[in-house]
C-alpha cells in the first residue's frame, strides 16, 4: 500500500493501515492500492497512470475506492461506509456503535468459535442450532453482546424453549413502502424463520426478511407451524 502526504490526516491513515497489517511503501514501489492523504491531484494522476487504485482523502471525485470507518473488537469488525459521501457521518456512527459494543466483545466471538463442536453436538439439526444461538444472542439473552455471559454456562443451562411452536405472528402491512414498517415489525421480519404471506405482498417488504427464511404464498397460515418464529403477512384492513 502506497501512502502519500504529511500531517494529521496522513498519520491517522498510517495508524489505521498498520493496525490492519498493511505494508506501507513509497510512491515508486510496486503496489495495487494507494492513499493520497493531501489530495494532490498530480500524485493521483501519476498513480492511476500505473494502474494503481487510489483513495484521495476528502476528495471523493478522485477516489477509486473508499475506506469505511471501523469499529474494532477483534475478531469482530464493524465497517461503516457512505461511499465517500460523508466521512463525518461515518465517524459519528462509528462513535455511537463503539459506545454500544463492549471492549471485550471479541472474547465472545472466540468462545463461540471454540465451542462449535459442543454447540453442534447439543443441537445436531442446523435450524435448531441457529435458533438456539439466536435466542442466546438476543437482547437480554445469556449471550447478549452488550453484556455477554460465559458460553460454557449457556451450554450447560440451555433449554429447548422452541419445543412447543407458537402460532404464527400476524403482521399487517399498510403500504408497499418498507419504510412504513414499525421498528417491531422490522425486527420480526429480520428474526422470522418462516413467512406465510399473501401473493400480492410487495417484494420490497419481503426483502426485509432474512434471505434464508422460508417463504410460503398462501391465503392463510396453517394451524400448526414448525418450530421457530413464523409470520403471517397480509394487508391491514382499509
Amino acid at each position: 500500500m502506497i501512502l502519500l502526504g504529511d500531517g494529521d490526516a496522513a498519520a491517522a491513515k498510517r495508524r489505521l493501515l498498520e493496525r490492519a497489517g498493511a505494508r506501507i511503501v513509497g510512491e515508486d514501489d510496486a503496489a495495487a492500492l494507494a492513499i493520497v492523504a493531501d489530495g494532490d491531484e498530480a500524485a493521483v494522476a501519476r498513480l492511476r497512470a500505473r494502474g494503481i487504485l487510489v483513495n484521495a482523502t476528502d476528495r471523493p471525485d478522485l477516489c477509486d475506492f473508499t475506506l469505511p470507518a471501523i469499529v474494532d473488537r477483534a475478531p469482530v469488525l464493524v465497517a461503516i461506509g457512505t461511499g465517500g459521501a460523508s466521512a463525518g457521518l461515518a465517524k459519528a456512527l462509528r462513535q455511537r456503535i463503539e459506545a454500544l459494543l463492549p471492549a471485550d466483545l471479541g472474547r465472545l466471538a472466540e468462545a463461540l468459535f471454540a465451542a462449535r463442536a459442543a454447540i453442534r453436538a447439543r443441537w445436531p439439526e442446523a435450524d435448531a442450532r441457529r435458533r438456539a444461538i439466536d435466542r442466546a444472542l438476543a437482547e437480554g439473552g445469556p449471550l447478549d453482546p452488550s453484556a455477554p455471559g460465559e458460553v460454557a454456562a449457556w451450554l450447560a443451562d440451555a433449554d429447548d424453549a422452541e419445543a412447543t411452536a407458537p402460532a404464527p405472528v400476524a403482521l399487517r402491512v399498510r403500504s408497499a413502502d418498507p419504510d412504513d414498517l414499525t421498528l417491531r415489525e422490522a425486527r420480526l421480519l429480520a428474526a422470522a424463520d418462516r413467512i406465510y404471506h399473501r401473493a400480492d405482498i410487495p417484494a420490497a417488504i419481503l426483502d426485509r426478511a432474512r434471505a434464508d427464511a422460508a417463504r410460503v404464498v398462501c391465503a392463510a397460515p396453517p394451524a400448526v407451524s414448525p418450530p421457530g418464529l413464523s409470520l403471517d403477512i397480509g394487508w391491514a384492513a382499509p
